[in-house]
């Protein structure tokens, strides 16, 4: 067989482990294709790095699609994350448009914000078209912030024990049209996870880890890419998130045990191993 094709549509940071930089290393480990299309070019990260550098691709997008579409490319899954304009919104849905096959699994992150707060860079009008554009996923992967403004509801009211991300879950799923993971779920102090609903078999499983302490730029990109693989692979939706919380986790521990600057990003490379079959 074949193997399989991701289109992984995020922007590259040179420097930070998080975006494209995760998602092609991790991809390739679980036996994956993974086909870039950047959406931006920046030296490092934006979180705690100040004078990066940044160069907009906005206008490659719609040309790599192209040129991909006279090469009659099929890809197994298409997978976006961050995102820098409303118009790269809509060059993703342009794109899905153009690729999606009945085999072809779409994987929206609907990359936001975290905390509680929105990213300085979306405005209004780009958070509902991220609304517009998961609407077309097959799988989204919300944190809880992202969830509310999903939603269009107060942060504050939403709630992360498990009934609180059980009802999120529920609410995102389009009327069980689409599975939706939601990070950052927390049945209590001492355990993260994420929240769970299957549209193909109608259940909802909150998956839990223990907690390692400290706030760790990407996690979130690594999560989705992980999750994205095993899909691809074959997975349930239950054991690609019991994967990626479990990476996760082993990341968070070795970046601690080594000492490592957080704004670097999980210290993810030696643990690919335990991605590859």
């Amino acid at each position: 067989m074949p193997t399989p094709r991701v289109a992984a549509i995020h922007d590259m940071s040179g420097f930070g482990r998080c975006s494209l930089t995760v998602a092609i290393p991790v991809l390739s480990a679980m036996g994956l294709q993974c086909c870039p299309v950047p959406t931006a070019f920046l030296s490092t990260h934006t979180g705690e790095f100040e004078g990066f550098t940044f160069l907009d691709m906005t206008d490659e997008m719609p040309a790599i699609a192209a040129h991909w579409n006279t090469l009659g490319l099929h890809f197994q899954s298409i997978y976006s994350g961050f995102l820098g304009s409303e118009r790269q919104i809509h060059i993703v849905e342009d794109f899905i448009r153009t690729f999606h096959r009945k085999d072809t699994i779409v994987v929206v992150d609907p990359v936001m914000g975290d905390h509680g707060a929105v990213y300085k860079t979306y405005t209004p009008a780009m958070c509902a078209g991220m609304a517009h554009l998961a609407a077309q996923a097959d799988v989204i992967t919300p944190n809880l912030t992202e969830a509310a403004l999903l939603l269009n509801v107060p942060y504050h009211t939403l709630s992360a024990d498990e009934a609180g991300c059980r009802a999120i879950v529920e609410r995102l799923s389009l009327d069980g049209r689409r599975s939706v993971v939601l990070t950052g779920a927390s049945a209590s102090p001492e355990l993260t996870g994420a929240m769970y609903f299957d549209a193909k078999s109608g259940s909802s499983a909150m998956i839990q880890t223990s907690r390692v302490p400290g706030w760790f730029f990407g996690t979130g990109d690594v999560f989705a890419s992980v999750l994205t693989g095993a899909l691809v692979r074959g997975d349930s939706l239950d054991d690609a998130t019991r994967q990626a919380v479990d990476f996760i986790r082993l990341c968070a521990e070795r970046t601690v045990e080594q000492n490592l600057p957080l704004r670097e990003g999980v210290d993810f490379e030696p643990l690919l191993k335990h991605l590859i079959r």
